[in-house]
């Protein structure tokens, strides 16, 4: 079992940054495959950005390019998701997910996870 814990979120203008954080603890936490999502009120949840679990490869959703960067340091094992130049329409709640894989890949649909914690509110005001 895999436990996460996000943190990091919050209240902040259109323009500004946030840096989410995602701790995964428990008894299996090699070959873990990360990836963010996040659920506004009434939508789906939609994918994020997504890492492998070398850290080697990274995949992020069309509307969060060039804006958002996910990274890992396997070492200190937190993953983090840098979001920069904010949009009001980016307010949601942000969930750390992630799957023992043996593959290299990254994986943009929520199906394919097995973990993911009780997530992080992220409020972006005009």
């Amino acid at each position: 079992q895999v436990q996460l814990v996000e943190s990091g979120g919050g209240l902040v203008q259109a323009g500004g940054s946030l840096r989410l954080s995602c701790a995964a603890s428990g008894r299996t936490l090699s070959r873990l495959t990360m990836g963010w999502f996040r659920q506004a009120p009434g939508k789906e949840r939609d994918f994020v950005a997504g890492v492998s679990w070398i850290g080697d490869r990274t995949y992020y959703g069309d509307s969060v390019k060039g804006r958002f960067t996910i990274s890992r340091d396997n070492a200190k094992n937190p993953v983090y998701l840098q979001m920069n130049r904010l949009k009001r329409e980016n307010t949601a709640v942000y969930y750390c997910e992630a799957v023992q894989t043996f593959g290299g890949g990254v994986y943009d649909r929520a199906q394919v996870y097995d973990y993911w914690g009780q997530g992080t509110q992220v409020t972006v005001s005009s």
